[in-house]
């Protein structure tokens, strides 16, 4: 997947407060999105999950806010780092029993 430039989080910010506060002068959200999308320079889809992103964030749209998005994958790095020392653990426990084997 590819990623396209990076905006700041102010610039998301307003584009985000743009569409929220203009919605309501073009006949759809998606309206206004494309509007606003074509004043800032982004395309239309990234617009539309950045205010997703913050409906969720506000508690009106279902699904992980942001913080518990950052917690999700901070756990699962977690999870990938501890499996990956048990299976370090687990090859040398399996060595040095095989080397304490030879030696007895």
């Amino acid at each position: 997947m590819r990623k396209s430039a990076k905006f700041s989080p102010e610039v998301q910010e307003r584009a985000v407060r743009l569409v929220l506060e203009h919605q309501s002068e073009h006949g759809s959200q998606w309206a206004a999105i494309g509007s606003v999308a074509g004043k800032i320079g982004c395309t239309s889809e990234t617009l539309r999950r950045w205010v997703r992103q913050a409906e969720r964030d506000q508690g009106k749209r279902p699904g992980p806010t942001t913080s518990e998005t950052e917690r999700i994958k901070s756990l699962e790095r977690e999870v990938r780092e501890l499996r990956q020392a048990n299976e370090i653990l687990r090859k040398a426990s399996a060595y040095f029993a095989h080397v304490n084997g030879q030696l007895n």
